[in-house]
């Protein structure tokens, strides 16, 4: 596959914008690739148009899978396994909050709960420890309330939702 110099500079992009925000590059830069790829790809073709190790590939697509990210496709008439990335970019907005909310949200919740709990047992925390993080508990709770709801919705729905949302932004001022 011949990048673009547009296709190059999003993949690039997205594999910055990936390890920002806790992803590896090269994940990110796999998923890039798959997302502009009109054609499941075979992982011979990921790491030449990539220029990264073959192991470095397949972690990735692992890494992608794991997530519900990408899938293998097989070619008739070619043995070797093809990769491809969901074409529904609200899908996707719902499966990363789905599993962002599995990985991070939910153990950070817990870990305040024993927190909390404990600086509410504790004689040497403040009350303003212990409130401050009563609130963030809130804070999360209420987010992870969102996620969870959301997670009901399809891909339409999730659409509707932010358009509505943008909406009532713009009412609020």
């Amino acid at each position: 596959m011949k990048l673009t110099p547009v296709m190059e500079r999003f993949v690039l992009h997205w594999g910055e914008m990936g390890s920002r925000c806790g992803i590896n590059r090269s994940v990110a830069q796999v998923h890039a690739l798959l997302m502009l790829s009109p054609k499941p790809i075979p992982a011979e073709e990921i790491v030449e148009t990539l220029n990264v190790a073959r192991s470095n590939v397949s972690t990735s697509i692992k890494e992608l899978q794991g997530w519900g990210l990408v899938r293998t496709v097989h070619v008739f008439g070619d043995r070797r396994e093809h990769f491809e990335t969901l074409k529904d970019v609200w899908e996707m907005f719902l499966i990363i909050m789905r599993e962002r909310k599995k990985r991070e949200l939910d153990p950070t919740v817990a870990a305040l709960r024993e927190c909390a709990a404990e600086a509410r047992g504790s004689k040497t925390e403040s009350d303003y420890t212990a409130q401050r993080i009563g609130e963030l508990i809130e804070f999360l709770e209420l987010s992870a309330s969102w996620a969870e709801r959301a997670q009901g919705l399809s891909p339409a729905g999730a659409k509707r939702l932010f358009e509505l949302g943008d909406k009532v932004f713009r009412l609020v001022g």
